[in-house]
């Protein structure tokens, strides 16, 4: 893979059938931006690194990537390590595992009972390096889209998406709020986003924004204990995360979304983040669930908040 001829993986102009919708969309997005990113020389200088490989099978089940003979293993997981941390996954490309922070399958297998049947478009918002956009292929939907503003993460995509080459997907290292209103998309997925935002109301109004008639968000966002009147706003840190603004109740987050004219508000699974499905690995390099937690009580964070307990809504 010769660096000076790369194409990111947001420069895309020749658009395949399943993706000839997003051109309109596409219209007016600067991506311009992202090329003067300070590490982007290094970033690609890992992906020109890639070796070559025969993929003789795609996988998009628990562990996603390819599967084949990889011409050199030891430059393959070099590669990968050098765009650490990886936050989501797992991924295994041929033998090299990607280990992640988050055991982003949990999440999957909790929200997968509730989505709707397959096909259609699908977009997910704030996609991380894109594990769940894989995934919803693997559900059966004809299209996916991820908005991301990680220029990291768009790398991590394209690193996979180097090998699967898959016709589907597609990624734009940009904040939600970069994309028109277009009513387009069948399937919305904002899973961790809600409470980095400054506003939830207008988080939840460009999201119902995206939506087609009759379509599907999946809300997965932190939440407390409380009634429709319960908001955490944190002084200053959560779990150690500087960009924590809203943490509802699940009664207070049904009702901001019924107040922007979501008929249906199902709230189908409250879990507990555990180490199990958050925790430090070789790939991330740092601290991670049990770092923010008080050690003397973990069932609150360093600050002294509730521990982080999330919520997954199903909206229509």
């Amino acid at each position: 893979m010769d660096r000076d001829q790369m194409r990111l993986p947001w420069q895309r102009d020749d658009w395949p059938a399943p993706m000839e919708h997003l051109a309109l969309l596409r219209e007016g997005i600067d991506f311009e931006p992202w090329l003067k990113h300070g590490n982007l020389p290094r970033w690609l200088n890992s992906l020109a690194q890639l070796p070559t490989a025969t993929v003789d099978q795609i996988h998009l089940d628990r562990w996603v990537g390819p599967r084949g003979q990889c011409s050199d293993p030891a430059a393959l997981a070099d590669a990968l390590r050098q765009l650490k941390p990886w936050r989501k996954g797992p991924y295994r490309l041929f033998d090299s595992e990607i280990d992640s922070e988050w055991r982003s399958d949990l999440k999957w297998d909790r929200i997968v009972p509730h989505l709707p049947p397959a096909g259609g478009h699908a977009l997910d918002v704030g996609c991380g390096n894109g594990y769940h956009m894989w995934r919803l292929l693997e559900h059966g939907m004809d299209s996916v889209l991820g908005v991301d503003p990680s220029l990291l993460f768009a790398i991590q995509f394209a690193a996979i998406q180097h090998y699967l080459r898959h016709p589907a997907i597609e990624y734009w290292p940009v904040p939600l709020e970069s994309l028109a209103p277009s009513q387009h998309f069948d399937l919305v997925l904002s899973m961790g986003v809600l409470y980095h935002r400054r506003s939830p109301i207008e988080h939840l109004t460009q999201l119902r924004q995206q939506m087609a008639p009759g379509a599907t968000l999946v809300l997965e966002t932190l939440v407390i204990d409380g009634d429709e009147n319960s908001v955490l706003v944190p002084p200053d840190r959560y779990a150690r995360m500087k960009n924590c603004w809203f943490i509802p109740s699940v009664a207070a987050l049904q009702v901001w979304c019924r107040k922007l004219g979501f008929e249906q508000v199902d709230c189908v699974d409250l879990t507990a983040t555990t180490g199990d499905e958050q925790r430090s690995t070789d790939w991330i390099g740092g601290n991670s669930l049990a770092g923010a937690l008080d050690p003397s009580d973990p069932s609150r964070t360093l600050e002294g908040h509730p521990a982080p307990l999330r919520a997954t809504l199903i909206c229509r």
